[in-house]
């Protein structure tokens, strides 16, 4: 819903291209993201939102510094060669920029209304686990193979298969200790996992316990976590300074403030120095209404970024 105050499509893509932009210009920021929905969150509306691989593709030809990210690509709307192919060319037309972010998914309404049906929980963790091991030998063999219970492949090739090397920089999100963390473990360059510091902090030590298994550095491993961001002004009322941002889904204070974080640059640090206490060595902001309103972007990388390095 980020969008819903623009009326005209093409102005509604060209806020986006403002706002990664501006991040670009800014070398506090490190990278921007996009979601992979096709309808709305929570609830679907009639309500703009872009596909997200066509955007990251766009956006990437829109800046020069910034890397970009997906958090996350659902893997039941791509199959994963596919996707693997997709990724490869926006590694290489954003000249190395490319965080491919990957989960298994969970938007129901969305998959069913696309027609991709919704598997049990457990058809899609096994298919994401198969799609994870085609998706880096696409990027790294010239004649893979896979044969699996959901997807297979023969001796695609995969040309370029991107710029970094050894491969694409791979991001699994997810929490799931048997299968996701040991994912991370075994394929990715990054975990990104959510939650209060203390569940974080558990999720990183169950990852920690199957890089030990598997014989992986966890050191090697980003540790992220996303959090919604709302910086106050020194002085502002955190209900009347969010009733803005709080309207688009019509949410009480009580609710916006047990998702986002809302408090001044110092309260901030305080609460994101807990995460890096435990371990998180990246942050992904969701941050309301930057497509109206840039400030915010410039404050956080003036008030907040330089405290937490």
């Amino acid at each position: 819903m980020d969008l819903a105050e623009i009326g005209d499509p093409v102005e509604k893509y060209e806020a986006m291209t403002r706002v990664a932009q501006a991040a670009d210009a800014i070398p506090a920021f490190d990278s921007i993201w996009v979601y992979d929905h096709f309808h709305t969150v929570p609830q679907p509306t009639l309500e703009t939102t872009f596909e997200c691989w066509t955007i990251t593709s766009a956006l990437a030809r829109d800046t020069q510094r910034v890397k970009l990210g997906q958090m996350v690509t659902c893997n039941g709307y791509r199959n994963p060669a596919l996707l693997a192919k997709i990724a490869s060319t926006v590694d290489v037309l954003s000249h190395g920029r490319l965080y491919c972010g990957l989960g298994a998914g969970w938007y129901e309404h969305e998959w069913r209304a696309y027609g991709y049906g919704f598997p049990e929980t457990r058809d899609r963790m096994r298919a994401f686990r198969e799609a994870c091991e085609i998706i880096v030998k696409m990027w790294t063999e010239d004649y893979p193979t896979f044969t699996g219970d959901y997807y297979s492949i023969n001796e695609p090739i995969n040309e370029p298969k991107g710029v970094q090397k050894p491969h694409p920089s791979l991001w699994i999100g997810g929490s799931g200790e048997q299968v996701t963390l040991r994912l991370v473990a075994k394929y990715g360059n990054a975990s990104n996992t959510g939650g209060d510091p203390e569940t974080v902090r558990h999720k990183l030590e169950v990852l920690k316990g199957h890089c030990e298994t598997l014989g992986r550095d966890y050191d090697t491993i980003i540790r992220s976590t996303n959090i919604n961001l709302f910086l106050l002004k020194p002085g502002e009322d955190p209900e009347t300074a969010t009733a803005r941002a709080r309207s688009v889904n019509n949410t009480s204070y009580e609710m916006f403030a047990r998702a986002t974080m809302v408090g001044t640059p110092d309260q901030v640090v305080e609460r994101l120095q807990a995460y890096k206490d435990i371990g998180v060595n990246y942050f992904i902001f969701y941050i309301p209404r930057l497509a109206y309103d840039l400030e915010p972007l410039q404050r956080f990388a003036e008030e907040v970024a330089p405290r937490l390095t």
